[in-house]
């Protein structure tokens, strides 16, 4: 049985679907074959209203079969179809990352906070200490926090100050800058990054493999691997970054800080030195019998970047009331990914043209005449995060204008 409806057609490029009015027109020729000819085509008839049902259904179900091909390309992949691929990579979609903020802890000499501390914020969100830590002469030490559920929830500047759990010994908590959002279930687009990254984590030695092997720590938000193989210090990225001769420079937000040092100790090569500004150790666990060797790893938690926000939008009788806090909001997912996009990463370059395209889609009557930002004054198009500067962003740092 011949028909003279279009069929799909699986090319080198991909699948081909033929147009919707091309299917109609071969819906409409079957349907004159089958009744004799010089039946009236006409949309508005019987014949017609059929034929443009059936048409409908066939280009439907070449959609879902378009789809179906789509899903089992790893870079378009979504939903369960991306959760199988990535599975073959021994990886699961992460089901979120808290907020990671660094906070002082002042003291008595000697005392000990442990991992597992906990401090309230002014809004009275509990976090943890992720990183043990003992309170030296000078009466305070930076230790790392992280919220006690996962999800993108501010913690500003000044606002962590009150310990949750009373330590002997422990006096005071402060966080002098914002905490770094955490995420929600890992997007379409930040799962397919990961996975991207992870083909590497079954080597050893290479950059890409230690990479990977810190990314696939839980709660890690973001990482940045770069190595010194000359014989003498050299200054890396905006900031200047001091790395020693031939060495190792890791940078982590999130996740435990003794998982991470264990992580990077397992894939770097013999013999390299560290860099960084926190210190952890771990043990050869291949076969000894006691005393167990131990290393210490040192890597970087960089400290957050604020970055500020100004943006010019016309002014109409058209935009909702809620228009600033809307603008906010778009910026906000836009440069923690929560909008699908890739979040903004340590030592990257951050576009303002990044940012047009989220707020504009708010809604038609949303005209977009600037967008400027920057990590002091929000005056510049572009800005150059450091290798050791955590990028972060509040509804606070973002101002709105009608123009």
């Amino acid at each position: 049985m011949s028909t003279n409806v279009p069929s799909l057609q699986f090319t080198p490029m991909g699948v081909v679907l033929p147009s919707e009015s091309a299917i109609l027109a071969g819906v409409q020729a079957d349907f004159n074959d089958a009744f004799g000819g010089n039946l009236n085509p006409a949309l508005e008839t019987p014949q017609g209203q059929l034929a443009t049902s059936t048409a409908a259904v066939i280009a439907n179900s070449n959609n879902l079969i378009a789809e179906f091909v789509n899903q089992v390309d790893p870079d378009t992949a979504s939903g369960f179809m991306q959760d199988a691929i990535a599975r073959i990579y021994f990886l699961n979609r992460s089901p979120g990352a808290p907020t990671a903020v660094q906070c002082v802890c002042t003291g008595a000499l000697g005392t000990i906070i442990p991992a597992g501390a906990q401090a309230q914020d002014t809004n009275g969100n509990r976090y943890v200490c992720t990183q043990a830590g003992v309170i030296p002469v000078s009466g305070m030490i930076t230790l790392a926090f992280a919220n006690v559920v996962d999800g993108p929830i501010a913690c500003p500047t000044n606002t962590l100050t009150k310990i949750y759990q009373a330590i002997p010994g422990w006096d005071t908590i402060n966080n002098p800058s914002d905490g770094i959002a955490g995420t929600l279930v890992e997007t379409q687009a930040a799962f397919a990054y990961r996975r991207a990254q992870s083909v590497a984590l079954n080597a050893h030695g290479s950059l890409p493999s230690i990479y990977a092997a810190v990314f696939d720590v839980p709660g890690v938000l973001d990482v940045y691997v770069f190595e010194n193989t000359t014989n003498s210090t050299i200054t890396v990225g905006s900031t200047s970054y001091s790395m020693l001769p031939h060495s190792l420079y890791v940078a982590a937000v999130g996740g435990a800080s003794q998982a991470i040092g264990q992580a990077i100790w397992n894939k770097k090569d013999v013999g390299c030195d560290y860099n960084g500004n926190t210190s952890v150790t771990v043990q050869d666990n291949s076969g000894y019998l006691a005393p167990i060797p131990t290393y210490t790893v040192k890597f970087e938690i960089p400290p957050a970047l604020p970055i500020k926000f100004a943006v010019q939008i016309a002014n109409s009788s058209a935009l909702p009331g809620t228009i600033v806090t809307l603008v906010q909001n778009a910026i906000i997912a836009a440069f923690t990914g929560a909008d699908g996009s890739q979040r903004v990463r340590i030592g990257s370059l951050l576009l303002a043209s990044k940012f047009y395209g989220p707020v504009t889609a708010i809604g038609p009557e949303v005209s977009v005449l600037s967008i400027l930002l920057g990590s002091s004054t929000p005056t510049l198009t572009s800005q150059q995060i450091g290798i050791d500067q955590a990028p972060t962003i509040t509804s606070t740092d973002i101002s709105v204008t009608l123009v």
